[in-house]
């Protein structure tokens, strides 16, 4: 009997086209001195936060904004309807004005998170998204990877292949506008599993074409999931600080229902770090977790909101030093 196909670690063509579009990469200066590798080597490890706008529900953006810096962020990821609506928010209020308030709170968009929109759209909404994106100085857009369901072996690797050949249109645009689409390993899509991950990076024709990685969605294996940190590298754009815990898809008791966040559930996130730190990883890292029903803050005031993300963000910190 003919054994699966099994998913590649990246080539070294992959690895190197990615490498060489990955603007600032630490592992690229690392290796373009000796100099500057004894300096990376003495300067810590660190994580560049993001903050998701969903975590405090349907609030208004300008009330987000102050929290931005209260929870280590740099950034912000706008996301749609129905976990959040500052992406409409954003619609309503213009580019202009966005920009002025970003400016307000010394804050950037770091991210439009947009699973309302196909990757393989055919009207052209994920195209006119990473150019809004390029417009604001937004290095990411994230979406899901949809397609065909619960393959493996050869069908898998076909399928990954066939999504990112559909992908072409976006990705020149997304490279054209200094965007990358990254692909979330969702739940219940053709882009779910490490071995579809592992396809969709060895595929890619650049890095207009990443990846947003969520351990919620994967085998709560730390070693798994940091052995596919590794071999994903400069793939990854975005990292989630998200383990599944309880889960997120009926009503729990609260403190139940934050076990998806770093330090809260069961997952130890040091393995996972120390892969981050192997591979210099320098995309964004978004603590996160989905509540029940979507659209509610993740707790009952922006002000616990924002402790709470902390929280997680002191456990995380607790592990790099």
């Amino acid at each position: 009997m003919n054994r699966p196909e099994s998913p590649p670690s990246l080539s070294r063509r992959q690895f190197s086209l990615a490498s060489a579009a990955a603007v600032g990469s630490l592992a690229i200066q690392a290796s373009s001195s000796p100099a500057r590798a004894a300096e990376l080597e003495a300067t810590p490890f660190r994580l560049n936060y993001l903050l998701a706008s969903s975590m405090y529900g349907h609030v208004y953006l300008g009330d987000i904004l102050p929290e931005v810096a209260q929870t280590g962020a740099t950034a912000i990821d706008l996301w749609p309807r129905p976990h959040g609506s500052q992406r409409e928010q954003l619609d309503a209020i213009g580019e202009e004005k966005l920009i002025a308030m970003l400016g307000h709170y010394n804050v950037t968009v770091g991210c439009l998170s947009r699973f309302d929109l196909s990757a393989a759209d055919r009207q052209g909404e994920m195209r006119r998204e990473l150019k809004l994106a390029g417009r604001l100085g937004c290095p990411c857009v994230v979406t899901a990877g949809r397609g065909p369901k619960n393959l493996s072996g050869g069908e898998l690797k076909s399928a990954v292949k066939q999504f990112v050949e559909d992908q072409k249109r976006n990705i020149d645009v997304a490279e054209a506008n200094n965007v990358r689409l990254a692909i979330e390993n969702h739940s219940n899509n053709l882009i779910d599993s490490p071995d579809s991950l592992k396809w969709l990076a060895e595929f890619a024709p650049s890095s207009g074409l990443a990846i947003a990685l969520a351990p919620y969605h994967l085998p709560q294996d730390p070693a798994l999931i940091a052995g596919l940190i590794e071999s994903l590298g400069p793939s990854i754009a975005l990292f989630y600080a998200w383990e599944h815990g309880m889960g997120s898809m009926k009503r729990l008791p609260k403190e139940q229902e934050l076990t998806q966040m770093p330090g809260r559930g069961m997952l130890d996130f040091r393995p996972l770090l120390a892969a981050l730190q192997k591979i210099q990883f320098s995309g964004w890292t978004e603590i996160f977790m989905h509540p029940v029903p979507r659209g509610i803050p993740i707790l009952e005031s922006e002000a616990k909101v924002t402790e709470e993300i902390n929280v997680a963000r002191a456990y995380l910190e607790r592990l790099l030093r």
